[in-house]
């Protein structure tokens, strides 16, 4: 209790009031950019990024066959490094036969589900992880699109209206911090601009490879508000936000982060 109070005051003290201001686009900065010297240095040099365990896992499990059809991802998309090329930059997507937008995670056990009969893969399952920083991989240096799929367009609204809602007891939004605030300090820590351009990523606080919606619920537990279910459709709209909020950014996956 003592801890959140502090909290509150050190947030109150240090975040001003919301603005609802966009970023604009000649400001627009990757989480990389604010990093110490070290951690760039270890999110810039495969050998030391510790998310490449991951992604070797991923590479494995791509070829490898699984499910009651005994198919790998590589029998029905062959090598990643073409077929899967700037993928991750366009997710969340929308996606026809549910009529609603899905995220890489959601798209990689569908794929298990209808392609290879396999049981999907739970939410921060390390598997899961691995195959979706493998795919994401592919995508590092590409840039993120503008989104134009006026299908999702419900969808990203809402997305935005999740974002600059305020929650929880401390009564704050994800635009207090990330649009209003980037740059500045909060209890020591740099507050960056929230771009959704390197998950999976390996976080140093987590010492774990973790996804995007993992952090969204870190963000709703630090506001003390109530974490929507792991399975929410809420994230995904978010995450679609994120990404159109992030467009004309380089991808990093899977990125390193404090």
């Amino acid at each position: 209790m003592i801890a959140r109070i502090f909290l509150a005051l050190a947030i109150s003290a240090t975040v001003s009031p919301a603005r609802a201001a966009d970023i604009p686009a000649d400001q627009k900065q990757s989480g990389h950019k604010t990093m110490s010297v070290e951690t760039r240095a270890m999110q810039d040099d495969d050998t030391a990024n510790p998310a490449t365990l991951w992604t070797l896992d991923g590479e494995a499990l791509w070829n490898r066959p699984d499910g009651g059809e005994q198919k790998s991802c590589a029998d029905c998309h062959g090598d990643a490094g073409v077929s899967m090329k700037g993928t991750a930059a366009r997710f969340p997507r929308f996606d026809a036969t549910r009529e609603r937008p899905i995220d890489l995670e959601q798209q990689i056990n569908i794929c298990r589900g209808e392609r290879q009969k396999a049981t999907p893969l739970a939410w921060e399952n390390h598997d899961l992880l691995a195959l979706t920083a493998y795919v994401a991989r592919q995508s590092r240096g590409e840039k993120i699109p503008n989104a134009s799929d006026a299908r999702a367009r419900p969808f990203l609204e809402n997305g935005m209206r999740l974002f600059k809602a305020r929650r929880g007891q401390l009564d704050l939004s994800c635009a207090q911090c990330h649009d209003d605030n980037w740059g500045k300090s909060l209890t020591g820590a740099n507050i960056p601009q929230g771009h959704p351009n390197g998950y999976p990523l390996y976080r140093l606080e987590w010492q774990s490879l973790g996804s995007l919606r993992r952090r969204l619920r870190n963000c709703l537990s630090g506001m003390r508000a109530e974490l929507w279910p792991q399975d929410s459709r809420d994230y995904v709209d978010l995450e679609l936000y994120l990404m159109s909020r992030a467009a004309g950014l380089t991808m990093e996956s899977p990125a390193v982060r404090p």
